[in-house]
């Protein structure tokens, strides 16, 4: 990565943190644990939790309000060693019936072997737009900033602000787009019949307790209760919803090409198996 490029992605994450509020809140001002109770572990003043999964549960937290456009983020670091079959997730989700969903799910491996992280998109209960990508660095050594910019124009999933992967809003091409209000959510969960090999990678469950680090529980978001009160949170008064933030700009572009590139090894608009007519997003 370029000097000039590294020095503007430093300067937008301070921006960026600036315009958030405090690294100083806590899980409790902003979340709530919502299963594994027993498994969830408050550190550095509730600045940070800790959850954990054993055979006998992992365990999960959600924003305690939804959200109608925003830019969302969480710092994580995942579960070390053997972890194959580990889920590690933070992602957004609407309640109830054909609903919304923007992932970031972490799947573990066999130690030694790399991580790889899946993003998926969800709209009006359709998904099945999963991408997969190994990461630049080692996820577990330590935290790393995911983050989820949503506005009316483009949704883009950040790996430490280079962005990675960018879902425009193709309605006018009859695609589907998330906009129903969603909740923030996290969770550590036994996904060893799907994740790791296609599943043939089981849980080494002598490696138990897995644990995985959050950290930065500030929320920038536009809150809404419902879809009856959702067209407020579309307003250019939030900085996300300004003409800066309806694409990528050149230097985004340049390191979300360089990603591309380098890092992804499945992307949905290229199976032919599953797609043998692309999908009408994947041609826009």
């Amino acid at each position: 990565m370029g000097f000039s490029v590294l020095l503007v992605s430093l300067l937008v994450a301070n921006w960026v943190l600036a315009s958030e509020g405090s690294d100083n809140t806590s899980f409790d001002q902003n979340y709530k644990v919502t299963w594994g109770f027993d498994h969830v572990l408050s550190l550095n003043q509730g600045r940070e939790i800790q959850l954990s999964m054993d055979n006998s549960s992992g365990a999960g937290f959600a924003s305690n309000l939804s959200y109608g456009s925003g830019f969302f983020h969480m710092s994580m670091k995942l579960p070390g060693k053997d972890s194959a079959g580990v889920v590690t997730t933070f992602y957004l989700i609407s309640q109830g019936k054909n609903h919304d969903e923007l992932d970031f799910e972490f799947l573990g491996n066999r130690e030694g072997k790399p991580y790889t992280l899946q993003t998926n998109v969800f709209a009006n209960g359709r998904g099945d737009r999963e991408q997969r990508m190994l990461l630049w660095f080692d996820p577990t050594a330590n935290f790393h900033t995911y983050e989820i910019l949503w506005n009316q124009h483009q949704i883009v999933f950040y790996v430490d602000n280079i962005p990675i992967r960018v879902y425009k809003n193709n309605r006018n091409i009859g695609v589907e787009y998330p906009s129903q209000p969603m909740q923030i959510e996290g969770s550590l969960w036994d996904g060893d019949s799907w994740a790791t090999d296609g599943g043939r990678t089981k849980i080494n469950w002598t490696y138990a307790p897995f644990q995985a680090h959050y950290q930065g529980f500030e929320i920038g978001g536009c809150a809404a209760l419902d879809n009856s009160n959702i067209q407020h949170c579309y307003s250019p008064n939030y900085w996300w919803n300004t003409g800066k933030y309806w694409q990528l700009d050149s230097g985004q572009q340049r390191e979300y090409e360089n990603v591309r590139n380098k890092y992804i090894n499945y992307d949905y608009c290229s199976d032919r198996h599953r797609y043998p007519i692309p999908p009408p997003e994947c041609l826009a």
